[in-house]
């Protein structure tokens, strides 16, 4: 399959997850909790079964936080990485910082994906290589090498918990927001400089974004320094940092991450 052809699977995928959508209303749905506490909607159900529907080959493996994890997928080559709905809270409260992700693994390698943004009208999507489009027009990360400024999204319960007081000092701008995926798609899309977290994230949470901020140009890596790897028999991942191209080394710099050769 071309990736030409890939990207235009996670954009039907979208559209289909977009109309399921439409049927629930943000701040005004019922949530359970799932074990460890994370909501779980009739909505991140019902996106998942179209998602499911629309993606899925017995060719091609499967990894979805709403569905459960055989272990099969670790034997596929191609392997679809999804979050339904990443940002649930902020879906259930009606806080406008959640989206659709998808993401696509070859090999380990995060190659193509999609976000799509209901709230904030923004569909982006893009592959290795295609690049990345967000609403249809071309886009890429930031250009930017000088940390100074340097527009950082952090996430909104660890900016809660204290974890991020120590980068209020240093000369990097920082904004709240909720979800993962989202997060890395502004980065992608040029929008923000880079974003990370430095605790434990599911796979779901980054896939789908990480192969966008590839694709857009610009690094992704983990803790170590190292470029990320998915599709792992663990999907828990101890953290990652994404960043516009001219950003990264400045930005381990700060984190005090040594540089990989």
């Amino acid at each position: 399959m071309s990736r030409t052809h890939d990207v235009a699977r996670i954009a039907d995928a979208l559209a289909a997850a977009d109309e399921v959508l439409q049927r629930f209303t943000p701040g005004e749905i019922e949530a359970e909790r799932k074990e460890g506490g994370d909501p779980l909607t009739a909505a991140d159900t019902a996106v998942n079964e179209v998602l499911s529907r629309e993606l899925r080959s017995p060719e091609e493996g499967w990894l979805s936080e709403e569905s459960a994890d055989g272990g099969e997928r670790l034997g596929c080559r191609r392997v679809w990485v999804v979050d339904p709905i990443d940002g649930t809270r902020e879906f259930v409260d009606g806080i406008p910082e959640w989206c659709v992700s998808v993401g696509l693994v070859e090999d380990g390698v995060p190659v193509a994906g999609g976000v799509l943004s209901p709230p904030n009208g923004h569909l982006i999507v893009g592959s290795d290589h295609t690049g990345v489009t967000c609403n249809g027009a071309p886009a890429r990360t930031t250009s930017t090498t000088d940390i100074r400024g340097a527009l950082i999204l952090a996430s909104r319960s660890e900016v809660k918990r204290g974890e991020w007081e120590r980068f209020f000092a240093t000369p990097v701008a920082v904004r709240n927001m909720g979800s993962v995926a989202y997060k890395l798609s502004l980065v992608a899309a040029g929008l923000a400089d880079a974003t990370w977290t430095l605790v434990p994230k599911n796979e779901w949470d980054v896939a789908g974004g990480a192969a966008l901020v590839r694709s857009g140009g610009g690094r992704v890596a983990g803790l170590s320094g190292a470029d990320v790897v998915f599709n792992r028999p663990d999907p828990l991942m101890s953290g990652f940092i994404a960043t516009a191209p001219g950003l990264f080394a400045p930005v381990l710099r700060l984190l005090d991450i040594p540089a990989r050769p």
